[in-house]
């Protein structure tokens, strides 16, 4: 393993503690801001936004963050591309027409990309016309360091400067008349940065704690507890006091018990149970409009393997999430987008380790009944040793904000994209139908 990559790992480790820290502080600040923007102390961080665009809400938004740098090159397979397997001896799929291989190939797309084998439960989704995957896409972003790359992204920025995020943006330039306390959610123990600012956002880890084990009485309980401690201090934590109480409202009311997914069920892992987790509250209608997921371990420099092992087992966990989550809400897919992306891909080249290192260019996943599905979204800039950059990665030539732009622009109503994506000008592929 190089110098570089000791580096990176040891920064995914040692900085992880911090970063929880930190987002720990923004999930908070998101917290108390609630559905007002209100008075800030002179340290924390302010957006300039224009008048907020006045229109209905458009799809509830389900983005999925693959946390550690996906592998879009064995997700999404340039299997038309000899360079791919040139570089990639031990590791790369194997073509879809290969008749030696043991453990699966490549499922074609389209004739040069295929996917995954472990991927194989979202050809169907892609030939229905629902999916669409996008390749050599990233950020312009070249520190290949976890931490920057995903500060970046979910800032949908490339300077530092404003620490909101590009969804908390969003949220708070489009006023969609909805009130609700779960307008926007992360599943987790604290919000994804992206959701850091200006808007009224919830996190969290399951629906039944919200119920306390089924005993109504102890949610009154607590909050009148809470409201006597709370009344005497009308400040910003006493907005995160009245964020809490409408949450529990809403999320006690929900029956998980009596919940019944239609089609597949979702697998009892981490990832499934946040799609189940999504699924349950956009049928209950309460008021979603965004949804962020993180689903981690993607940082594979060691023993990454083909078509069977590490990567393949997240894979299958992604892949088994997805499918469940759209065979669940079939009649519902019509007003439902999902985004699937990640800090920055691998190295093209396998190392000694049979894993790949950080790398540049990625992929990254549509889903919707208002996609334009059933293609491969790509300028592909080619493998050779000419066409690579830095020392050795697939080229960005689609950016990932004219994918996540066009989408808002499209099927979350929000016209406003300069100001979410503040100084980059949006061009769209024409990947989605308007809302």
């Amino acid at each position: 393993m190089s110098t570089q990559t000791t580096t990176h790992c040891q920064e995914y480790e040692t900085v992880s503690r911090r970063t929880f820290l930190g987002r720990g502080a923004q999930s908070a600040a998101a917290l108390m801001l609630g559905n007002k923007i209100m008075a800030l102390p002179s340290w924390m961080p302010r957006i300039s936004l224009a008048d907020p665009h006045v229109g209905p809400a458009g799809d509830t938004l389900v983005c999925i963050f693959l946390r550690g740098g996906a592998d879009g090159l064995n997700m999404v397979v340039p299997h038309g591309d000899d360079e791919y397997y040139a570089h990639r001896p031990l590791i790369g799929i194997p073509r879809p027409d290969d008749n030696r291989a043991v453990d699966g190939r490549t499922v074609d797309l389209d004739g040069f990309f295929g996917l995954h084998p472990a991927l194989a439960a979202l050809h169907e989704l892609y030939a229905a016309g629902d999916m669409a995957f996008i390749h050599a896409t990233g950020s312009p972003d070249e520190s290949r360091s976890h931490f920057e790359a995903m500060d970046l992204m979910e800032r949908g920025a490339t300077e530092n400067g404003d620490y909101t995020g590009w969804l908390a943006r969003h949220l708070a330039t489009l006023d969609s008349g909805n009130s609700s306390s779960l307008r926007a959610v992360g599943i987790g123990d604290m919000l994804p940065a992206s959701l850091t600012g200006a808007v009224s956002s919830t996190a969290l880890q399951s629906i039944a704690d919200y119920h306390l084990n089924g005993r109504q009485e102890r949610v009154g309980q607590m909050t009148n507890l809470l409201q006597t401690l709370y009344e005497q201090n009308q400040d910003m934590l006493t907005a995160v006091a009245q964020q809490t109480f409408a949450s529990i409202e809403v999320l006690s009311k929900i029956d998980t018990e009596g919940y019944v997914a239609n089609g597949r069920p979702y697998q009892e892992n981490e990832f499934g149970q946040a799609m189940h987790m999504v699924a349950q509250l956009v049928k209950a209608d309460v008021g979603v409009e965004v949804a962020c997921i993180d689903l981690g371990g993607w940082d594979t420099h060691v023993a990454q393997g083909g078509t069977v092992g590490t990567l393949a087992g997240l894979l299958t966990e992604l892949a088994d999430g997805l499918a469940a989550f759209y065979e669940d809400l079939q009649t519902q897919m019509g007003n439902i987008t999902v985004v699937v992306m990640s800090e920055f891909g691998r190295r093209l080249q396998e190392n000694g380790g049979l894993g790949t290192d950080h790398g540049h260019g990625n992929m990254m996943m549509v889903l919707g009944g208002g996609i334009k599905g059933g293609r491969v979204y790509a300028n592909w800039p080619g493998l050779h040793d000419e066409q690579l950059v830095g020392p050795g990665d697939l080229a960005v030539t689609i950016d990932y904000r004219d994918v996540l732009g066009e989408l808002i622009q499209q099927r979350l109503n929000n016209p406003l994209l300069s100001d979410i994506f503040p100084g980059y000008t949006v061009n769209p592929l024409g990947l989605a139908v308007p809302h």
